[in-house]
């Protein structure tokens, strides 16, 4: 963080021509001061996050705030207010339509708190990685301070914190089940997933006089219905009340959602609200963007840097790593269990046009700290830039089948030549001296692939020494559990990438991310991927311990302690101590980790593997815990 914050201000003071980053008429007002330099008595729409702001397109505030500006709004930006200053919330005045708050670009539980419940010391997207300077829960404690403030003015909530407590959720940081957050806000509508149709139809009616309530048809949100308006079509799932008396209706519930986030196939689905003759509903997820909307969200006038008033608090860190990124693709059919994007961002796939991200690139070039690099084309997934087969975008998504997963659909289309076709062209620009991906790749596409130009390529232009992947456990059964490849998949691909690089005389590294306590995880799962780690003579850049967050299969299967959808039970890590000991396992060549990893071996009767055989994780005395590690 602190490499990340010097960076910046080496890239704000030492660089020439920077003076268009500093113009603070370029971002969108955030006091009244700045409302007056515009011309502006009020805003149509008000955005209160607990991000700091930063106008770039990887900032779901800059998008939804441009994109409403386009469309003829005023909108003001109130970043990371005081929850103990009132007037914090008063720098913009009331809006003539309505506020619309999110969390910022993390859930702010998760942005607030390690995997161990201890608060985070640092944070990327606040001003100097200061940490604290947004509340727990924000959306409710923003929600709650503009009710008390602005009397009638409608409140809208999106962003990922909204968009996946949408309903009854387990919530970890409580270890409880917690009601939708639409109720605890007490906001009038709820967007979920990505908010730019839904939040253009919300904009459009109540700019035509429409009340915020009387707005309850538009795909892609949830709202408070009156019970006869139900549709006929629209299923029930179990409210508040059943979910946290009977773990089975939460599978329930849980499922029916994840059947119903499909554009295509999705029907609308209604919560009962206790004491109540009103009901949540949610209508059927928003249509996906088509590629000529994509590129128009990207073609927005961004400034790409965040508001000077940051400048002497050290900047906000976040912007370092996508400043010189370019985002190719929405949505990942990879459908990884611990993953959110299926629930938030869909399996569909839509890419931006070679055009709009050329375009792009360019731009980058003329940046006045540009050194020629692009550092990352991508999405959620590098290398998925087409819908997984020829009817899913008019079919929608297999309800019941994966594209990918531990097994790959036989339907399942392999086809880099788009993707490959880009990169060369970015290559190609005045300017451009390297183009990496840094976003993930999933190897098992790649492997898939008969045509081996893209894989080649790859190892020969877009590696920056070091290759990331994330094979994330060695088990197949907890793989399986993941709904990630085979471990031998990931092996034929390092096999196949070492002999790539060595062909062509680079020293280049594959670097595995794995992760810790993931349910079907036990002591001895991660002893046999500690051996795997010792056999293979490579070390984990990065060990994340599960992290229970809402909306995920992982975090159901966390807390029933059962499959959602098929039943089986499967065993779950949650004692703090057991979590420490498996971490402690993947690192078991780092000292500090001696007396956990005896512990763990101990535990599970793996004795033998304490000596000085070379088999053996660690030797019989700490002070000798040291052995030599490979890292290609």
């Amino acid at each position: 963080l602190i490499e990340a914050i010097v960076s910046l201000n080496k890239i704000y003071d030492g660089e020439k021509n920077i003076s268009t980053l500093l113009d603070e008429s370029r971002f969108l007002p955030m006091d009244k001061e700045a409302l007056k330099k515009r011309g502006w008595d009020y805003c149509d729409f008000i955005i209160v996050s607990g991000d700091a702001y930063v106008d770039h397109c990887s900032f779901g505030t800059a998008v939804i705030a441009r994109l409403l500006e386009s469309q003829g709004f005023k909108v003001g930006i109130i970043a990371q207010p005081n929850c103990n200053d009132f007037a914090t919330f008063e720098v913009l005045g009331r809006p003539k339509l309505a506020f619309l708050v999110n969390a910022g670009n993390v859930d702010s539980m998760v942005a607030n708190y390690s995997v161990n419940k201890r608060p985070r010391k640092m944070d990327y997207y606040s001003p100097g990685g200061q940490a604290g300077l947004r509340p727990d829960r924000a959306v409710i404690v923003y929600c709650g301070i503009l009710k008390r403030l602005f009397k009638g003015v409608p409140i809208i909530i999106g962003g990922i914190e909204a968009s996946l407590r949408r309903f009854s959720h387990y919530d970890f940081w409580s270890d409880k089940i917690r009601r939708s957050i639409l109720l605890d806000s007490k906001a009038d509508i709820l967007i979920y997933g990505m908010g730019e149709r839904a939040i253009t139809e919300v904009a459009k009616n109540l700019s035509q006089g429409v009340r915020a309530d009387e707005i309850y048809f538009v795909e892609g949100t949830l709202v408070r219905l009156p019970y006869e308006k139900i549709p006929k079509n629209a299923i029930e799932i179990p409210n508040y009340q059943m979910v946290i008396a009977d773990k089975n209706q939460f599978a329930i519930a849980f499922k029916k959602q994840h059947e119903n986030t499909d554009p295509i196939l999705a029907t609308a689905l209604f919560e009962k609200i206790e004491n109540s003759k009103k009901v949540l509903f949610q209508n059927p997820p928003a249509k996906i963007l088509t590629q000529e909307e994509l590129d128009q969200i990207y073609q927005l006038p961004y400034v790409r840097w965040y508001h000077p008033k940051y400048h002497s608090q050290g900047g906000v860190p976040a912007i370092k790593e996508v400043l010189f990124s370019l985002t190719s693709v929405r949505g990942c059919f990879g459908n990884c269990s611990f993953c959110a994007i299926t629930f938030h961002q869909g399996r569909s796939i839509v890419s931006r046009s070679h055009k709009s991200i050329l375009s792009e690139a360019a731009l980058l070039t003329k940046h006045p700290a540009f050194k020629g690099i692009i550092h990352d084309v991508g999405g959620p997934t590098g290398n998925f830039r087409r819908p997984p087969c020829d009817k899913q975008n008019s079919a929608g998504c297999c309800k019941n089948r994966e594209c990918l997963g531990f097994e790959a659909c036989k339907n399942l289309k392999v086809d880099h030549s788009d993707y490959l076709s880009l990169l060369k062209k970015i290559r190609c620009l005045e300017g451009v001296k390297n183009v990496f991906i840094r976003s993930g790749i999933r190897y098992d596409y790649l492997l898939l692939d008969k045509d081996k130009s893209f894989f080649e390529e790859l190892v020969k232009y877009h590696v920056s020494g070091q290759l990331k992947v994330a094979p994330e456990a060695i088990e197949d059964k907890v793989l399986k559990i993941m709904n990630k490849p085979s471990i031998s998949l990931y092996e034929t691909f390092c096999k196949t990438f070492f002999e790539m690089t060595k062909a062509i005389e680079k020293k280049q590294y594959v670097i595995p991310y794995l992760m810790s306590s993931h349910p079907g995880s036990t002591l001895d799962s991660a002893i046999k991927t500690a051996l795997f780690l010792k056999k293979s003579g490579f070390i984990p850049d990065q060990v994340q311990d599960f992290y229970p967050t809402p909306g995920t299969l992982s975090t159901a299967i966390y807390y029933l302690g059962f499959h959602p959808i098929t039943g089986e039970k499967i065993y779950c890590a949650k004692g703090e101590k057991e979590k420490r000991l498996q971490r402690a396992l993947l690192h078991f060549h780092k000292p500090e980790n001696y007396y956990l990893v005896k512990e763990a071996l101990e535990r599970a009767g793996k004795k033998e593997l304490i000596g000085k055989g070379k088999n053996a994780l660690i030797s019989p005395y700490p002070q000798k815990n040291m052995i030599k590690i490979k890292h290609g």
